[in-house]
């Protein structure tokens, strides 16, 4: 997985880059196949505003997150990524299968 991290009126410093490293590292427990990782980090006047793209094989997912420090926008901006990941683990996972199987057993009964 490629991460690409920018900032806009923000330095993004080792110890930034390392905390959206092990974030993002938390959504690719979940999913296996995240090609690339696009984080915007944008700060505007007292705002924080961290936006991300991940490029899913078949997919693209896409969220953001705005907080008055840039760490909490990290954390929520993860958080909100992590369940949009979930759900698209969910929708291309094949649940005809499992009843297949289901039908097969109860026919060896």
């Amino acid at each position: 997985m490629q991460i690409n991290l920018t900032g806009h009126h923000v330095d993004v410093t080792p110890a930034l880059k390392e905390f959206v490293d092990t974030k993002i590292s938390r959504v690719e427990r979940h999913f296996d196949n995240l090609t690339h990782v696009n984080v915007i980090l944008t700060v505007e006047k007292l705002r924080h505003k961290a936006e991300a793209t991940i490029n899913i094989s078949g997919a693209q997912v896409y969220a953001d997150s705005t907080e008055d420090n840039m760490y909490s926008a990290i954390d929520s901006l993860v958080d909100k990524l992590d369940r949009q990941v979930k759900r698209h683990k969910e929708k291309t996972k094949d649940h005809h299968a499992r009843e297949v199987n289901k039908r097969v057993r109860f026919a060896e009964i």
